[in-house]
């Protein structure tokens, strides 16, 4: 098998690393060997399957090493649950300098020393919105091939989701770059799979899967574990497997997005009344980041 680069986005907050780390660690159960880059300043993309607070990140390392040039492929890369290969790109200090540079730097460091090397496949999870340069990198340097985007039915998940596939189509005829799908991670917010599958349809892709809430997620967190190695038999590891076997047979089928307008949001929030005409208090906020 080929080695495939997917890439898990989202906005903050919406439980995108907790559902990456579950998914990753269902492929890793089908047998596929797994590397993930954290692309996050916080470095908590792999804890769970490290069951540790925080990874050394690659930047910290450099910093403490004198340069990244000093440092060793087993000086950044921790082995965890099932053998998943984790590497955390880092970032400054909060208000100094780019924390895109950490991706930037940790993926050439990467290639560079050999971390692709025999597995099948490499994960980036990516911070929030598509904002900088340096977040983009996976997409706009032809790295991730799959985009999943992690997203609710909350109008600014929506609107997040909406803006990520603008980033997408930007660098999707220049390279690979495909969207894979959403994975509609629930709040439990009124008519949320309905709005979720329309969304998915406007952006010319599909709703891949509805992970349900279930506490169980927040009892293995708080454990450091994936739902999978903490309660495997559980419904919630099964929603997992499933969606690690649709991404895991999704394979050629992503399509370049088609991103709608903010109006085309709002029209989109109205058709299943969840937002009334005269609301202008979240799509006003909106409105004023677009």
């Amino acid at each position: 098998m080929s080695l495939r680069q997917i890439a898990f986005y989202g906005k903050g907050g919406i439980g995108k690393s907790t559902t990456s780390q579950n998914t990753l660690a269902a492929l890793a159960e089908m047998g596929q060997k797994i590397l993930i880059v954290g692309c996050d300043p916080k470095a908590d993309s792999t804890r769970l399957i490290l069951h540790a607070k925080a990874q050394d990140t690659v930047l910290s390392l450099a910093a403490d090493a004198g340069s990244v040039e000093d440092l060793e492929l087993e000086d950044v890369l921790r082995v965890g649950y099932r053998d998943i290969r984790c590497v955390e790109s880092g970032g400054p200090e909060p208000g100094v300098g780019c924390a895109g540079r950490g991706v930037i730097t940790a993926i050439n460091f990467l290639e560079e020393n050999g971390a692709y090397d025999g597995v099948d496949y490499v994960s980036y999870d990516v911070l929030g919105d598509v904002v900088c340069g340096g977040f983009a990198m996976p997409i706009r340097e032809n790295k991730a091939q799959e985009i999943y985007i992690v997203m609710s039915g909350e109008m600014m998940a929506m609107y997040a989701a909406n803006n990520i596939s603008k980033g997408i189509l930007k660098y999707a005829n220049a390279g690979g770059v495909r969207l894979g799908g959403l994975i509609c991670n629930e709040r439990q917010t009124d008519k949320e799979w309905d709005l979720a599958d329309a969304l998915a349809r406007k952006l010319g892709t599909s709703l891949i899967h509805f992970v349900p809430r279930d506490n169980v997620v927040q009892h293995a967190e708080l454990r450091r574990m994936t739902v999978l190695e903490y309660d495997p038999e559980s419904k919630q590891a099964g929603e997992y497997r499933q969606l690690a076997q649709k991404i895991h047979a999704n394979k050629g089928n992503g399509t370049i997005p088609t991103p709608i307008t903010m109006e085309e949001l709002e029209d989109l929030l109205l058709e299943f009344g969840i937002m009334q005409k005269e609301d202008d208090s979240i799509v006003g906020k909106a409105k004023a980041v677009a």
